[in-house]
């Protein structure tokens, strides 16, 4: 098994460049009462670099969802044609991220199966992408890129069907043993967050308890999905994304503190984490 400690650079950006050189994202996110984690999600990717962000989200929601930032365009779901819609325009897309505040019902656990279909674009799979995989996992059948899991505790506990109890007490090894026997890049939420494809391991230096709060998640896919659409290899990804996002939240703890830090704390402090490793390269 081989530990790496570097945190990888971000790619250059070349002056004659446009954006669509730096990829586009497709966020698929958010439910009625969880529309924010649509916005959170959809907004980091574009703080995390994505030249352009669709937003997928349900019809009901799709005019708060719009409201929640200027720069990504959004895409509604909710019928069989705007499913089929979404799944066919899949292929415009250079990454994309399932899962933030979706919910759990039988459409939505279709929708996810489908998107997961998709073999040749790098995904993010989180939170209720997460939740609405079968028990047997016959959805993480081996795939042209990897797929990106960032469950926290609770989440991987229940895709191993053990307790979090036992998560916490063996982390790395079950972390390896999961990411290896499935072939995906697993990023462990928690203090001290592992990532790993079963070959590699990494665990991330930055962050503080103050990032526990609701949304935190969210702003996490967003900015590895930006950072794969960038066309950053899969576990450089999620290395980069857990420092720059345990980063971002240093950054806001120094200035609210941690009692008070919440996930868009984590959004506005984004440039200034990603400009110091900018300045470092």
């Amino acid at each position: 098994m081989k530990h790496v400690t570097a945190v990888p650079k971000l790619p250059p950006r070349e002056a004659d460049s446009h954006k669509g050189t730096y990829g586009r994202v497709l966020v698929v996110a958010g439910s009625l009462g969880m529309s924010g984690a649509a916005i959170l999600t959809g907004s980091a990717a574009l703080r995390g670099g994505a030249g352009l962000v669709t937003v997928a989200c349900p019809t009901e929601i799709q005019h708060v969802v719009a409201m929640g930032n200027p720069c990504y365009t959004t895409h509604r779901f909710g019928t069989n044609n705007t499913r089929k819609e979404l799944i066919e325009g899949l292929a415009n897309y250079n990454a994309f991220a399932v899962g933030p505040g979706l919910g759990r019902h039988r459409q939505t656990k279709e929708l996810c199966s489908l998107l997961l279909r998709c073999q040749n674009i790098p995904c993010v799979l989180d939170a209720d992408g997460l939740n609405n995989l079968d028990p047997d996992l016959h959805e993480l059948q081996p795939r042209r890129v990897p797929l990106v899991m960032t469950p926290h505790p609770g989440e991987f506990a229940k895709l191993l069907g053990t307790t979090i109890a036992n998560v916490q007490a063996n982390r790395e090894t079950l972390a390896i043993e999961f990411a290896n026997r499935h072939k995906v890049i697993l990023l462990l939420k928690g203090h001290r967050t592992i990532v790993t494809d079963g070959e590699r391991v990494y665990t991330n230096t930055t962050g503080n308890p103050g990032m526990a709060t609701g949304g935190s998640g969210d702003v996490l896919t967003g900015i590895i999905a930006a950072l794969l659409a960038q066309k950053l290899d899969p576990f450089d990804a999620a290395c980069l994304g857990a420092f720059v996002h345990g980063r971002a939240g240093d950054i806001a703890a120094e200035s609210v503190g941690q009692t008070a830090l919440t996930a868009t704390d984590l959004l506005a402090n984004l440039a200034k984490s990603l400009q110091e490793l900018e300045k470092s390269a």
